[in-house]
């Protein structure tokens, strides 16, 4: 086998994706031929060694056709195939007969909820999770307090995040849903079209205002109001197609 990028060897092996293999090369915790690896170092996954926190990685042969599987993900659950820390992560409400391969298309934070991909497919999940092709998620936010339109904006249109602006984003406010408790928040419909690292949590809070609830309701064309909490689905082949026709 030639020499592959290193994020790309570890994605194959069902452990993550390429973007958060590229953040675990940047942490250290992945080492070849008992070396730290260096972020777009490559390897030949055949006659290296190499090992992801201190386990050695095997390559995953996928059997049958390629899996699709839509998740709604409950709060407290990591957005990772394995956790240092222990914690529960989103393949924890798979069967293990499904699990084997899967791992999460982009992420959500461990407060937050909603729907997520899970696939063994590498080419799906680098398709529908890059930058460039622009794939809308949609979610529900609360806030604390009651930005002023002028910040709402400045979101709307892009802010600086640690010296990189932030794509434009669709924002529109939802007025109270008579809930008890409501008083002193604010709901918002967020659609982005990128996927950085607590974009929004961190979008709102270089506004003052903090989000104390978030859940993703769309990835593009798919959403599903009727799957419960913790409960997944396989995609349907239209589904499929549109996440994919861009």
């Amino acid at each position: 086998m030639s020499a592959e990028r290193l994020q790309k060897i570890i994605a194959a092996a069902g452990l993550c994706s390429r973007r958060e293999a590229e953040e675990w090369i940047e942490e250290g915790r992945v080492l070849v031929n008992g070396k730290r690896a260096l972020l777009g170092q490559k390897a030949d996954a055949d006659n290296d060694a190499i090992r992801v926190d201190g386990k050695v990685l095997r390559r995953t042969e996928t059997k049958g056709p390629r899996r699709y599987v839509l998740l709604n993900k409950p709060k407290g659950y990591v957005s990772t195939t394995s956790d240092p820390q222990g914690r529960p992560t989103v393949l924890d409400l798979v069967p293990p007969a499904l699990r084997r391969g899967l791992k999460p298309v982009g992420r959500l934070d461990t407060a937050s909820e909603g729907l997520i991909l899970l696939t063994d497919d590498g080419d799906f999940a680098q398709a529908v999770s890059h930058p460039s092709r622009g794939v809308a998620k949609e979610y529900r936010v609360k806030v604390w307090g009651e930005p002023s339109e002028k910040s709402v904006e400045r979101l709307r249109r892009g802010i600086s995040l640690e010296g990189r602006r932030t794509a434009p984003a669709e924002i529109a406010r939802h007025h109270s849903t008579g809930r008890r408790g409501e008083e002193g928040n604010t709901w918002y419909t967020v659609v982005l079209h990128e996927g950085r690292s607590r974009q929004i949590r961190r979008m709102f809070e270089a506004i003052g205002h903090p989000v104390s609830k978030l859940s993703r309701v769309a990835i593009g064309t798919i959403r599903d109001p009727k799957l419960p909490a913790g409960a997944f689905r396989k995609l349907t082949e239209p589904e499929i197609r549109k996440l994919l026709k861009k």
